[in-house]
């Protein structure tokens, strides 16, 4: 850190990165070198085939170009291992070495186009070892150079040529970014920045149509991503670094917490039975919210049994019973939610599997354990999904009766108002209430699902006044505080854990880099330490080490750079205070919250357990202020799935008699806290 400026332009590559890929070639290379040196010394004198003399040259010369490159990764490797993420001082010769193994390469490439032709023509005659080493020896040669370049290509970076230079980077800061010329040359890098990202979001999304609305949201994404990464000289091994450095750092501060230190009840429901009341009926809501992700998810969460109780409803011809489901040609979806739900087809009133960018599936139904009319909402499962999550501008959402400013995510936004639509225009719920006029209406939802459910019940809040929402696993920067407020009284957001997702946010997002920047900053160890010790901990657990961190600095001061950062921070406006809420000017660096109140499920006991141990779960209501920062856990990913969730309410809920591993059922109770 920062990337390597070698061949005239800087790559996603640091000169500290070179220790494990090095180590690696080395590794190849000196078992290709004994290799060579055995077969010459076997048949040394006995190349008396047709193309002997070629062979025994080949192999002379082979054995000497592989010397010359062990002897230049064994200067590559020791050199990258010196110094500090910090001080590339020690490493300043990186590049002169880079150019020499990049000279290596002429040669090398040379020889194995010399050995395929010696295979081809000249190897007639010649024992089946000698043709089978030469052969090995070209086709290693050719997997290495392949190899080669595609690393390349992994770590080039396209704007590598357009980053300002050092000296422009001298005296890096407020006024300097003012000045005509600074703001100049970022608004020229970012453009740039934007464009590339745009090319990249199309390769990746090469399989959708390329209408207007996929490229406006091509462009939204463009430039968020743009904008949080071009403020910053981090190559991702760096970011590596400092998520490992951060998790112990948050581990050893969790460890030093008091246990006792918990919201005692719910805001709104002072009472511990209301806490127990909500979490039965998460958990049936759950059931529904699983059951929208259609068979992908049944089978996943039923590997050994799903497919065989699937396959004898799907591909039946049974076009009249199914003509209530759109998008679902083979009816293996619909006959998931049936076997998730328990409900029989009479009990649905609409099921759509139509996707497309801002227009997610869902189903309402008839639930009658619960006496409710249930729509739920499918979570992310395409990448037309995905570009939905990713719209994170936020838009106007003016809801009557709210006082102060109403915004939220834009493709969540987007999502709910197509579903509104559906369901008032096209008399969805209409429908519904006529068959059961008693009933009341609740809406579910899990991760994307969780958002577009908390904001249709908001728009729906008006005409249905007592409709309650269940959103499991939110994203955090979901909608601004007003509406944040406003929704306690009918959404109950339901979190798991370290779960990443609902502490997803720009502003926590911001907040992590700068803390990344820190850590990185303040680290005095080498690269390859600090990423071995940090699998082995990921891996095996132990105790933190005890890397000198920004934690140890007062945390005021993690709203200014540190002096010295030059190369690291780019001018980024994250240093500077968020926008008021009242002029949403820069809607992505709102604030943006979780909606309703926050039933926070985590496990009780020490975070890392065996295997096979029974695990506790405790629910708690807890704040907003709660998850205003994104925690680093291997349990960040698993903790949001939605298996995960419901196993976990139905552990609190359920006696079960046997575990599962890593999220174990188990005989725990239910801690009401």
């Amino acid at each position: 850190m920062p990337g390597m400026i070698a061949f005239g332009r800087r790559w996603g590559i640091a000169s500290d990165d070179l220790v494990f890929s090095g180590s690696f070639e080395l590794f190849v290379r000196v078992l290709w070198w004994i290799g060579t040196l055995a077969l010459y010394t076997l048949h040394k004198g006995k190349f008396d085939c047709s193309g002997g003399r070629v062979l025994h040259s080949y192999l002379v010369v082979l054995l000497v170009l592989l010397a010359f490159i062990i002897l230049s990764l064994c200067a590559i490797v020791y050199v990258s291992a010196q110094g500090t993420i910090t001080n590339p001082g020690p490493r300043r010769s990186i590049p002169v070495l880079v150019y020499v193994r990049a000279m290596l390469y002429v040669p090398e490439l040379i020889w194995a186009i010399l050995g395929a032709i010696w295979v081809s023509d000249d190897s007639r005659g010649c024992e089946p070892a000698e043709v089978g080493a030469v052969i090995a020896a070209v086709v290693a040669s050719w997997i290495l150079l392949l190899s080669t370049g595609v690393g390349v290509l992994f770590v080039f970076d396209p704007l590598g040529s357009r980053h300002p230079g050092p000296p422009s980077q001298e005296q890096l800061g407020v006024r300097d970014l003012e000045s005509s010329e600074g703001s100049q040359l970022l608004s020229t890098a970012r453009s740039v920045a934007v464009r590339v990202w745009e090319s990249r979001l199309r390769l990746l999304c090469c399989c959708l149509p390329q209408d207007e609305s996929h490229r406006a949201a091509f462009s939204s994404i463009a430039q968020l991503v743009s904008g949080f990464f071009s403020d910053t000289d981090l190559v991702p091994s760096d970011i590596a670094v400092g998520l490992a450095l951060l998790h112990q750092e948050q581990d050893k501060k969790e460890q030093c917490r008091d246990p006792d230190e918990v919201l005692p009840h719910s805001p709104s429901s002072p009472i511990a039975e209301d806490l127990e009341a909500e979490l039965e009926k998460a958990a049936h809501c759950m059931q529904f919210a699983i059951a929208a992700y259609g068979w992908p998810m049944y089978v996943y969460s039923n590997p050994l049994t799903g497919a065989c109780k699937l396959s004898g409803n799907c591909c039946k011809t049974q076009s009249a019973e199914y003509d209530i489901v759109g998008g679902d040609n083979m009816g293996c979806h619909f006959s998931s939610i049936l076997h998730s739900t328990g409900l029989q087809y009479r009990d649905f009133i609409y099921v759509s599997f139509h996707n497309q960018i801002y227009e997610i599936p869902f189903f309402v139904a008839l639930d009658h354990k619960r006496e409710a009319v249930l729509v739920a909402i499918r979570g992310t499962l395409s990448l037309r999904d995905l570009l939905t999550d990713l719209s994170a501008d936020c838009e106007n959402l003016p809801v009557e009766g709210v006082s102060g400013t109403c915004y939220a995510h834009k493709g969540m936004s987007q999502a709910a108002g197509y579903i509104y639509k559906k369901l008032l225009n096209d008399g969805i719920l209409n429908q519904a209430f006529t068959i059961a006029p008693e009933y009341k209406l609740v809406i579910t939802g899990h991760s994307l699902g969780g958002g577009t459910a908390s904001l249709l019940a908001i728009l729906l809040r008006s005409s249905f006044p007592t409709l309650q929402c269940y959103a499991f696993s939110p994203p955090g920067g979901l909608m601004s505080k007003a509406l944040a407020e406003y929704s306690k009284d009918f959404v109950v957001s339901v979190v798991l854990g370290k779960d990443l997702v609902p502490r997803l946010s720009y502003p926590n997002m911001e907040d992590l880099k700068r803390r990344i920047l820190k850590m990185v900053s303040n680290c005095n160890k080498p690269k390859y330490r600090i990423l071995l010790q940090g699998c082995w901990y990921e891996l095996f657990g132990g105790d933190p080490d005890d890397f000198p961190t920004e934690m140890d600095r007062r945390e005021e001061e993690l709203s200014q750079p540190l002096l010295g950062e030059e190369t690291l921070i780019r001018g980024s406006s994250s240093y500077h205070s968020l926008a008021s809420e009242d002029s949403p000017v820069h809607c992505a660096h709102l604030p943006l919250y979780l909606p309703g109140r926050i039933l926070h499920i985590t496990e009780d006991g020490p975070s890392r357990r065996s295997c096979f141990s029974q695990v506790r779960y405790r629910a708690e209501w807890s704040s907003e202020t709660a998850f205003r920062s994104v925690l680093i856990s291997p349990r960040m990913i698993a903790d949001h799935m939605p298996d995960a969730v419901l196993r976990s309410l139905h552990s609190m809920t359920q006696d079960r008699p046997f575990n599962l591993c890593p999220s174990s059922l188990s005989n725990s109770h239910l801690n009401v806290i």
